[in-house]
């Protein structure tokens, strides 16, 4: 008996078994894409409820111990968060004609254990100018670190990278466009 093709053929099959066994499931592949867009949805929805100043729904997308970094600040936990809103943004609930945020870009990637995830998406944030029309204001990267808790996806820690204008700049630009008291 020539064992050579024998030989041949388990050269040819071994790799493709090894593939095979190697690739997730459905189930997992199923799994790894729900959650992607629940992220992606936790990303569209933080715009959307800080845009109309649904600050309860907007500090629920954190975990309880949660925490927003940027321009230099930090908030630690979903109070510290949303008292964040109401001293830059005012009050909840208050009528939102003068700006909006733009997320864009998310790259998500989920952890082999499919427990946490990290995403980075871009974000423009348009205020309305002078005569009324948008005006680009604040762009940068958001960077987060997401979990998943009992209720589902929600943001461990995100961080705001300010690009243009810079975090300084930008404080400036804020500081001149707050009332004088």
């Amino acid at each position: 008996m020539n064992i050579r093709p024998l030989i041949l053929i388990a050269l040819l099959v071994a790799p493709a078994v090894a593939h095979a066994q190697s690739r997730p499931s459905l189930e997992q592949r199923i799994e790894r894409m729900e959650s992607e867009s629940a992220i992606r949805r936790i990303l569209v929805d933080y715009a959307a409820y800080l845009d109309g100043r649904d600050y309860a729904r907007y500090a629920a997308l954190f975990a309880p111990e949660g925490e927003w970094t940027g321009g230099g600040d930090s908030y630690k936990g979903q109070a510290a968060v949303r008292g964040m809103l109401e001293s830059v943004l005012g009050p909840a609930g208050a009528p939102n004609r003068s700006n909006f945020h733009i997320i864009s870009n998310p790259q998500i990637d989920i952890a082999p254990d499919g427990n946490s995830a990290r995403a980075t998406s871009r974000y423009l944030f348009v205020m309305r100018g002078p005569d009324g029309r948008p005006v680009p204001s604040l762009a940068g990267i958001y960077r987060d670190e997401m979990v998943r808790g009992t209720t589902g996806w929600v943001i461990q820690r995100r961080v705001a990278d300010d690009i243009m204008p810079t975090p300084e700049e930008w404080r400036k630009i804020i500081a001149a466009q707050r009332p004088a008291q």
